[in-house]
């Protein structure tokens, strides 16, 4: 192990099953058994042993994600142990990651860093989620064992900071869709588009990721849809939480999983890894952002703006000198504000804003959806030689930014990643409002339609404020019309605020 190694991803892979328990337990995937699968597909891309590697990370996986959370299934405590263990490896270090979608990239991000000071020479990073397995066999009442430890030591780095306020569970913000939806309609107020108008530009927006997604054989929802389909209120794309549709949200009842190698370049020179199989990491950004009501900007991403002005700033490139991208995409407005901060157009830029699909079509396995985007990025630029590609991770709700700037060209020297960047703005909040205007919105709906309505407000001091519709303030927020910027009067009872229109 060499400090001052030139890093480089060398191998990928994928796994996916449709497995939903409908035939009984046979053949019925796990997440370490996706993980694996991926894994054995990474080294064999690589052509190495497993018994090269000497760092392996596991992605947090949704159970182990939530405080209390159940495993239905049994648990297995230790995921990065028992992958090494089937893989036949025997790294000196093991990591489980924390919470948060930006962890693949993030994570190929610290193990570049750590193989260019030498601390490694092999980095193996996976992930998975079975939350279709494990739904489905609940829905079927079919037994499935994923109960499993290993002796190893390995570091866990828990579940994160807190990206959830008090004050925002308590006005009933307990959900990612309610969250994405208040940045939706700012976005939409901005452009000027009325409720139906903003289901349009998602719609046209999200229409080519489905063709992307129905020609991916890793996909778990290859179906091509219309603008007019995704537009559309129906039975198979029901209203869920305003603007936001079934098929505009990220869907995690998957079975997937993804993984990539990164190792020195002299060890891959030893190993006689293939030049074509190298893609090296030419700049990496991270950023990460505070609790939504405590953000100056809700009509984008502060976070997204600093990762990718960092990570194309360290590659010497612009947003013009990528030929390829993969955006995270769990709602629309995700891919409208990394747009923004990329200063392309989504509706006119004749490159894919994404090369998997997407999260709503290719599917959403939890923390781990950007390894897909990482693999998928190597095989591109593999076929394109000389071109560059950015992958944008995101976790929380536009909270975690993580992104890097791909080439199969060798860079110079390597830059190392920089440490996240935090942000020194914050807005204040009023705990008891009187009165203000409307800043955003949304309505969350359940099976009997519309249920709850909650707006974050601003004072005439430039306050925040989060207040809950009442009844009658319920048919408004429903109104073709935004409600954005009209003046309410707010009552406080029990931390709640409690909003009429004026």
């Amino acid at each position: 192990m060499a400090k001052g190694a030139m890093p480089v991803l060398v191998g990928v892979g994928q796994s996916m099953s449709q497995w939903d328990g409908k035939k009984g337990a046979e053949g019925a995937p796990s997440p370490l058994s996706l993980a694996h699968d991926a894994s054995e597909a990474a080294l064999k891309d690589a052509g190495i042993p497993a018994t090269e590697i000497d760092a392996l990370t596991f992605v947090r996986i949704f159970e182990d994600s939530v405080k209390g959370a159940p495993h239905p299934h049994g648990h297995n405590t230790n995921l990065p142990g028992t992958l090494a263990r089937d893989l036949g490896a025997t790294p000196g270090k093991l990591i489980y990651s924390d919470v948060g979608g930006q962890s693949p990239q993030a994570l190929a991000n610290e193990m570049a860093n750590r193989i260019h000071d030498g601390e490694f020479d092999v980095a193996l990073v996976a992930g998975s989620e079975a939350n279709r397995a494990s739904k489905g066999a609940r829905r079927n009442d079919v037994e499935i064992d994923w109960a499993d430890s290993s002796d190893l030591d390995y570091e866990d780095r828990g579940l994160g900071g807190q990206m959830i306020s008090r004050n925002e569970i308590k006005h009933g913000l307990i959900a990612p869709a309610f969250f994405y939806a208040l940045f939706e309609n700012a976005i939409a107020a901005r452009e000027g588009r009325t409720r139906s108008g903003q289901r349009e530009a998602m719609a046209k927006l999200f229409q080519p990721f489905t063709e992307v997604a129905a020609n991916n054989p890793y996909a778990q929802f290859p179906v091509e849809h219309s603008v007019e389909f995704l537009k559309t209120p129906s039975p198979e794309n029901y209203e869920f939480s305003d603007p936001f549709l079934k098929w505009h949200i990220a869907q995690d009842a998957v079975n997937q999983g993804a993984a990539i190698l990164i190792m020195s370049e002299e060890k891959a020179d030893a190993l006689g890894v293939s030049r074509d199989k190298r893609v090296y990491l030419h700049g990496g950004g991270e950023a990460s952002d505070d609790l939504i009501s405590e953000r100056p900007q809700l009509d984008g991403s502060w976070a997204m703006q600093q990762a990718i002005s960092q990570a194309l700033s360290q590659a010497g490139k612009t947003s013009g000198g990528m030929s390829h991208f993969d955006l995270y995409s769990c709602f629309p407005c995700a891919v409208f504000s990394s747009t923004q901060a990329l200063n392309i157009d989504p509706f006119t830029d004749e490159r894919p804003l994404t090369l998997t699909g997407g999260l709503p079509f290719f599917g959403g396995p939890g923390n781990n959806y950007s390894m897909h985007g990482l693999a998928s990025m190597a095989e591109t630029l593999r076929s394109d030689p000389g071109t560059f590609g950015l992958v944008l991770a995101n976790g929380g709700w536009m909270t975690k930014e993580a992104v890097g700037v791909w080439s199969t060209t060798r860079p110079d020297l390597y830059k190392p990643v920089a440490p996240s960047v935090k942000p020194t703005e914050q807005v204040d909040i009023d705990p008891a409002p009187v009165s203000g205007k409307v800043e955003t919105y949304t309505v969350v709906h359940g099976k009997k339609g519309p249920q709850h309505g909650v707006i974050f407000g601003r004072t005439d001091d430039g306050k925040r404020f989060i207040a809950v519709a009442a009844p009658e303030a319920m048919e408004r927020l429903r109104d073709e019309k935004s409600p954005v910027g009209e003046t309410i009067n707010v009552e406080t009872s029990d931390e709640v605020n409690t909003f009429r229109f004026a």
